[in-house]
């Protein structure tokens, strides 16, 4: 059913960008957002140069009244929305101790309360049409935690645990609920980091026994397999793409 409209948040790069790309080469109408205009245009109109269908829109998922107006926009332009991948998410590094509260809110706000902005505002759909699937982006880190991202990990064990109590609300109504949990991924994020000294990858891929960082690609199928009708029976899962740096 390629008619099905997907909604990717943080899609003008990373792994959203992976995502997007996957399905919309896969031929589903595809709703791109993100908070960088510029270059999420730029990625939009590269899909549309090959024949996909896709709406870009310029959004900060905190911001309810700014999400809701793109769903409009999709609703109009490309149909009901059919499966959401709540991606946007910021990952900044700094100790507990030296955390402030508008650096703690900034993370809950972006990662988990944006999670359930970009849900709430679709689901309506996915119940008129008794089919639905949500896929959420969470992380290893909110599962084993991570060092200096204590915001962090709390925004993504969020996540998790939204994933789980929504897959038991909507599961009478057609709608599958899961999560993805990625670990080490190839994003320009992780390149900061690294660059910053923040993020040693030399030393981290020991720890992972397919020794090597995942690739939004890597993501992204495990995301279209979870909104297909092969996994209409699974529901409230966490999906470890981490080449089992958490098993």
């Amino acid at each position: 059913m390629k008619d099905r409209v997907v909604v990717v948040t943080g899609a003008a790069g990373g792994i959203g960008l992976g995502i997007a790309q996957r399905f919309a080469r896969d031929g589903y109408p595809t709703a791109m957002l993100d908070v960088q205009e510029d270059l999420l245009e730029q990625e939009a109109e590269g899909l549309r140069s090959g024949g996909a269908k896709v709406l870009a829109r310029k959004v900060d998922v905190s911001d309810r009244a700014k999400v809701d107006e793109a769903y409009a926009d999709i609703r109009r332009e490309l149909g009901p929305i059919a499966i959401v991948v709540p991606n946007a998410g910021i990952a900044p590094m700094v100790p507990f101790v030296d955390m402030s509260i508008a650096q703690w809110h900034q993370v809950l706000d972006i990662n988990l309360t944006g999670v359930f902005h970009t849900i709430q505002a679709g689901v309506r759909d996915m119940l008129d049409a008794q089919w639905g699937r949500v896929v959420t982006i969470s992380s290893h880190a909110g599962q084993s935690g991570g060092m200096h991202m204590s915001h962090y990990s709390a925004s993504k064990g969020g996540v998790i645990s939204l994933t789980k109590g929504l897959a038991r609300e909507l599961a009478a109504h057609g709608t599958t609920v899961n999560t993805v949990a990625p670990s080490v991924c190839e994003t320009p994020q992780m390149h900061r980091a690294m660059d910053a000294g923040l993020f040693p990858l030399e030393a981290i891929l020991p720890m992972i026994p397919i020794p090597r960082a995942g690739q939004p690609d890597d993501i992204a199928a495990a995301c279209a397999f979870l909104a297909s009708d092969d996994a209409s029976y699974i529901t409230g899962q966490v999906l470890g793409v981490n080449g089992g740096m958490y098993i």
